[in-house]
Parts: C-alpha cells; structure tokens; sequence
C-alpha cells in the first residue's frame, strides 16, 4: 500500500503539470496573431496532418476497446501506446501550425453554421478535460491497478473517442476555408 501512495503522488502531480502546460499553451496560441507572409507549403499541409493524426488515435482507441473486451491486455497495450504516440504528434503538429498561422474563421452560414460551431465548442472543451483524464488512465493501467484503471477509463475512454472522431470532423467542415 505504501508503494502505491508514492507511485499515485508521483504520477498525479505529472498529471496536473502536463495537463497545465498543455491546456496553458493551447490558450496562449489562440491569442498569437500569426505569421504574416506567405506560409510555406509544409506548414499549410499541417491541418490535414492533425486530421490523419485523429483518425489514427480514433483508430488505435478503438482497437484498444476491442482488445480489452477480448482479454487482450498485450494488445490493448499496445493500441493505447499508439493512440498516446499519434496524439503526441498531433499536438506538436498542432502548435507548430497555431504558433505560425493565423486563425482561420469559419466561413458557412446557416444550420451547417450551427453544427460547426457545437462540435468546434464541444471539441475545445472536451479536449481540454481529456488530457489528465486519459493521463491518470494511462499510468493507472501502466501500473496494474486494474480497478483504479477501470474507473478513469469509464469517462476517458468515451471522451477521446469523442474528440479526436470531432477533431477530424472540425477540419472537414473548416478545411474548404483554409
């Protein structure tokens, strides 16, 4: 038992200072103005990227569930280690393209316009809780407490499906805007 409270105040304060600097940075950039000049070509690229990047951790999510409700913890693993790497790019791929360009305004109108903007406010949201929530999963699960594991997963799990399926929608209904 003793090992535990050393490993949970051990893992819990990198919890809470990676989700600080991630959500911080974040915030920071939604304030930069942006390159001025034309933005080289790898540079405008990096929005599709982060849309292939949230497909993947879509995908490696959902191969996780899949393997977990088969036993396969080996697997599973093995998803998860791909949905937290693919996720990692995005958000250096992501803050390379906010810190460089500017923000780019949604041009729809209309009931699309609507839409946009509940899966735009939704996305940010979610993706600011998600980040300790799949955290506090990860080194849960990363240190066998199984049952401890089993209670954060119930809302991460959900919630990062949800965002990064969102994350790619986003930049569907942005992209001819771009």
């Amino acid at each position: 038992m003793k090992a535990w409270k050393w490993i949970n105040k051990h893992y819990i304060r990198t919890v809470i200072i990676v989700t600080i600097i991630v959500n911080a940075l974040v915030v920071c950039l939604s304030f930069l103005p942006g390159y001025n000049g034309e933005l080289p070509y790898a540079v405008r690229q990096l929005p599709l990227l982060n849309a292939i990047l949230n497909s993947f951790t879509f995908i490696f999510l959902t191969g996780a569930l899949i393997a977990i409700k088969k036993g396969n913890i080996k697997i599973h693993r093995r998803f998860i280690y791909g949905a937290f790497t693919t996720t990692l790019i995005f958000l250096l791929s992501y803050v390379t393209y906010h810190f460089l360009a500017p923000s780019t305004p949604y041009g729809g109108d209309g009931w699309l316009a609507g839409v946009y903007y509940f899966i735009l406010i939704t996305h940010i949201i979610l993706a600011a809780a998600i980040v300790p929530l799949a955290l506090m999963s990860f080194f849960s699960g990363y240190n066998d407490h199984r049952e401890r594991h089993r209670k954060w997963v119930r809302f991460s799990m959900p919630m990062w499906l949800y965002v990064s399926f969102t994350g790619v929608a986003v930049y569907i209904l942005i992209s001819p805007y771009y």
